[in-house]
């Protein structure tokens, strides 16, 4: 048994407190582009995203706890953290491409599959202790879904024709 409480304690390369911030700024970030995606109410919102926010950061964080371990000293073990960013990478790509239905010559959410990918981005960059990447990277996406957005839809009205001009 005092085996098992010992291993709840395990020691670990980085903080408890960074990783548990690293995980909520994951909650927070992914929320952001989450929340953009459920107020135009796409197939993945709130949720979803913040999932795979935190998915990625979590992944990022056990690789570079894995490279620490005791057990993976010996020079045979060899542990390749960008190994981590190529799987999080095709499995995010993998739900976004979920999201994403061609119906009728029309292809709809390949924005929000874009999003996710880009939640996953910013999970591994928050994982492995980039926080200003993270940020901007989250505020770009926002200025790309909202702002971005607004222009594509006024630029779509002027080009429908008016009642008057057929």
């Amino acid at each position: 048994m005092d085996q098992i409480i010992a291993d709840l304690y395990h020691e670990t390369q980085t903080p408890y407190p960074v990783i548990f911030a690293r995980l909520s700024a994951a909650i927070l970030l992914g929320g952001l582009i989450g929340w953009e995606r459920e107020v135009h109410d796409r197939p993945a919102g709130l949720r979803t995203h913040i999932l795979v926010c935190m998915a990625a950061t979590l992944f990022a964080i056990i690789s570079i706890e894995s490279v620490h371990m005791a057990g993976f000293s010996d020079p045979q073990v060899r542990i390749d953290p960008l190994r981590v960013i190529e799987a999080v990478t095709a499995g995010v790509a993998f739900l976004a491409a979920g999201t994403i239905i061609h119906s009728r010559g029309r292809v709809n959410g390949l924005t929000t599959g874009a999003g996710m990918w880009m939640a996953g981005g910013i999970g591994l960059a928050l994982g492995f202790g980039h926080w200003f990447i993270a940020l901007f990277a989250t505020f770009a996406c926002l200025i790309v879904l909202l702002l971005l957005a607004r222009m594509q839809i006024a630029t779509a009205s002027k080009d429908k024709p008016s009642a008057k001009n057929p």
